[in-house]
């Protein structure tokens, strides 16, 4: 099924990644890449959405859990 936005598929997306390890990668370093990347792509979809806070508010927030 294509999609309509023209986003790379998960699949695309993974195949790429793991083609791009060395041959030797093992699998561990394998999930260890796509969980990055996947980290990184959550955290621009964060940006984008303008849900982030400065370093201050941050350590505002943990320090109200530590109370």
């Amino acid at each position: 099924m294509k999609t309509e936005n023209h986003q790379p598929s998960a699949r695309s997306i993974i195949r790429a990644i793991v083609d791009n390890q060395p041959e030797d990668a093992s699998y561990e370093e394998i999930m260890r890449e796509l969980v990055f990347d996947r980290m990184i792509e959550r955290g621009l979809q964060d940006v984008r959405a303008n849900r982030v806070m400065s370093s201050r508010e941050a350590a505002q927030k943990i320090r109200s859990w530590r109370n």
